[in-house]
């Protein structure tokens, strides 16, 4: 083959990979809770983890995002956890609302003690929706890894059972909502939490499906 031609083809296709991948964030809010809690290993591992055994092309840095910055449009998944205050301001309350209603997508993981004021927080965006509980049956929870029990249990906290939540608009669901599962935890290195290696390979394939779910479902 001509030198120059492939030289051609081969720019073409980096740029034909570059165009397809995608990046995921971390959201930052204000009101004093910790949305950096899980900030240096938790996303980059399940990134890496998906891209390797769901074979996806996002981007293995994690991007960070203000609630209220129109930089939000640009990443198709946004991930909140913490374990304190939440409060989003009325122009980032109808920046996010703008957000989901447009495609994007957000996923809260509790990882203790964020449940009180994430709730308020949902209700200012979708006052006339409802968090409700996800089924055992629903997809989510059966992408690449079947979880028949809904989400795993990665984080004891107040021993009680983990349920899934979500907000449904037109049929879509544009949040989901983990709470007593703590998955972002088991997405973090080992000797952080020293979870064990089965914990934290159900963490990783319940966050694996999450991402599939988003990408191929809707």
């Amino acid at each position: 083959m001509n030198k120059i031609l492939l030289f051609l083809l081969l720019i073409v296709g980096t740029i034909h990979a570059q165009t397809n991948q995608f990046q995921i964030a971390l959201l930052k809010y204000n009101g004093g809770g910790d949305w950096y809690a899980n900030l240096e290993t938790s996303l980059p591992n399940l990134i890496r983890f998906t891209n390797t055994n769901l074979k996806t092309n996002i981007n293995e840095e994690q991007a960070i995002v203000e609630v209220g910055s129109l930089e939000i449009f640009d990443y198709p998944f946004v991930h909140l956890t913490g374990h304190g205050n939440v409060i989003f301001n009325q122009q980032e309350v109808e920046n996010l609302r703008k957000y989901l209603l447009a495609g994007g997508f957000l996923h809260i993981d509790d990882n203790y003690g964020l449940d009180p004021f994430i709730r308020r927080e949902i209700k200012k965006i979708f006052p006339n929706e409802e968090l409700v509980e996800l089924p055992f049956d629903h997809p989510i929870y059966h992408q690449k890894y079947d979880f028949p029990n809904g989400l795993p249990k990665i984080h004891e906290h107040d021993n009680n059972a983990p349920q899934g939540f979500g907000i449904i608009i037109k049929g879509r669901l544009v949040l989901f909502y983990s709470y007593e599962s703590d998955l972002g935890d088991g997405w973090e290195n080992q000797e952080i939490h020293n979870d064990s290696p089965l914990t934290r390979l159900k963490a990783l394939q319940m966050g694996a499906n999450i991402l599939s779910f988003v990408f191929t479902e809707e």
